[in-house]
Formats: structure tokens, sequence, C-alpha cells
């Protein structure tokens, strides 16, 4: 499956993040884990594979497939996590308004968390720096996350960073084609496999324009062929076995963004205030 997980990798996020792309069987298997992560570190590799009505020998696949060398890696990376509550999906019962709401906010406090959590220093500083220098930054994304890059516009702009996108991807191309070398593009996207998406960073590579993307697949095409790639946590579900993204976590790493650009250059402000200024007219 690609992508090698390091030592500080939750085994949690990265299942997560990887589940939408695995076989079916591996699927049966992941939503066995993912459902009770601290139940799996007593089982043999047989009663698991009971559980998942699966082999013996699909189990140790879907390990190698995490890059792991076999079952007992796979036991000793849920143990690390198996105690932390943030590893957890949260079943929301409709039945019960009460429970589901507590589901709901412990699911997005772990998405946050999580996605926290996976950020590297040394990345952002990297990220903050490119768009610091930047000329300009253009934001794409496709369908429902587009309110995510519509938010990093409105406040990017308000600091005082030229900040483009369109909730057209026609539109948003032909901006891309206006850019110069010194224009950042970042890119938002779940499965980091948009077809569209991945066109928009090669025209912006062949360019020479530096590529910022957001996915929370690290081994997704749009992260591999980024400059560089932060990661989502995703703690929800639509139906029993699918996933899809967060924008809470999505917005959590833009939000990190324009929070800690702000604290490198407290000057900044002054662009908050008079933008304030300018619109306070408009309310009551």
């Amino acid at each position: 499956m690609g992508e090698k997980m390091n030592s500080e990798v939750n085994i949690i996020d990265f299942i997560y993040s990887k589940v939408n792309g695995m076989t079916k069987t591996d699927q049966k298997i992941a939503q066995v884990v993912l459902a009770d992560p601290a139940g799996i570190i007593n089982d043999t590799i047989l009663k698991l594979a009971k559980k998942a009505q699966v082999s013996e020998a699909s189990v140790s696949r879907f390990c190698r497939n995490l890059n792991l060398a076999g079952f007992h890696e796979f036991k000793m990376q849920l143990a690390k996590v198996a105690t932390d509550e943030n590893s957890y999906y949260r079943k929301i019962d409709s039945r019960n308004s009460s429970q589901a709401l507590e589901s709901i906010k412990d699911n997005k406090i772990a998405e946050i968390t999580n996605t926290m959590m996976q950020v590297s220093p040394s990345t952002i500083d990297k990220v903050l720096d490119i768009i610091q220098k930047a000329s300009i930054v253009q934001i794409a994304a496709e369908g429902d996350t587009y309110p995510v890059v519509a938010d990093a516009i409105y406040k990017f702009n308000q600091s005082g960073f030229l900040t483009i996108g369109s909730e057209s991807w026609e539109t948003s191309v032909a901006q891309t084609l206006n850019l110069n070398k010194q224009a950042v593009l970042m890119v938002i996207s779940n499965s980091g496999e948009t077809r569209s998406l991945l066109k928009q960073i090669d025209i912006a590579r062949q360019r020479g324009i530096k590529i910022i993307a957001i996915t929370n697949r690290a081994d997704s095409p749009i992260a591999l062929k980024a400059d560089l790639h932060l990661t989502t946590a995703v703690r929800q579900r639509v139906l029993q076995a699918e996933y899809y993204f967060s924008r809470v976590a999505a917005m959590t790493v833009i939000e990190s963004l324009y929070l800690l650009l702000l604290a490198k250059d407290k000057e900044r402000l002054n662009h908050i205030r008079e933008h304030e200024e300018i619109i306070s007219n408009k309310k009551i």
C-alpha cells in the first residue's frame, strides 16, 4: 500500500487514512480493529480472523499491507495507543440525542487532537515560510471541501496575504495559469486522488509554482506530488464501512496556519483591524 508507517505514527490514524482504499477483506479486518483496538491486543491471529470472518492468512496480509512485519508488531503498535481515548470512534445512537451529541463531540475532539499530533514542526515551519514569501496564494479543492477553501481565503486575505480560489475548477485552473513562480498553490483533498486537482498540480509544477497539500493520506498521488504535505485525521463514518473527509480536521489545519502566521508577524493584526473597521458599518 506504499506508505511506510514510522514509529511515531498512531496506528489507528494510519488505518483511518487508508481504509477507503483497502480491499474488501482488509476493510473487514480494519472495521473490527477500529471498533475495539484494546480488545485486539490480547487476541490471537485466529481470534481476530474469526471476529472479522476472514482467514488467518488475510490477517497476516493486512499487517503486511500496513508495512508491518506481522501480527505481533501490529499488536505492539495497537498497545501504544489503545488506552488513548482519542484513538476511538464513538458510535452515534440516533435513538438517544444526548448520547449522540456526546459521541459527535468526542469524535470531533479526536479529529482535532490527532490532526495536531501529526503535524511536524519542521514541515509547518516550511509551509509558513513559503506562504510568507509568496506573491499570491491560491487554494483549490473540489466538492464539499470547498467551504474550507472559502474560509481560508477570507482569513488569509484579512491578514494581508493576497489569496484566491474558485469553486469552479475551470476558473481555478485559469487562475493557476496566471500565477508566477513566486506564487504557491495549496490543494485540499480527502483521498488525495482527485483527477482534476492532480491535473492542476501538474500545470502549477510546469510553471515552477510550489505545492502544499492537505489530505488524510500521506501516500496519495496529490501528497506525493506536493512539495509539502500536511495530514488530517478522521474519526467519522457515514455508513457502517464508509469514512469521509472531515471539514473540522481540514479547518483545524487552516486555523493553525492562520494563527501561526499572525504570531510570526504581529503587524498583520493591523490588516485585520483595518478590514474590521471598513466592514463594521454593515453591522447593527
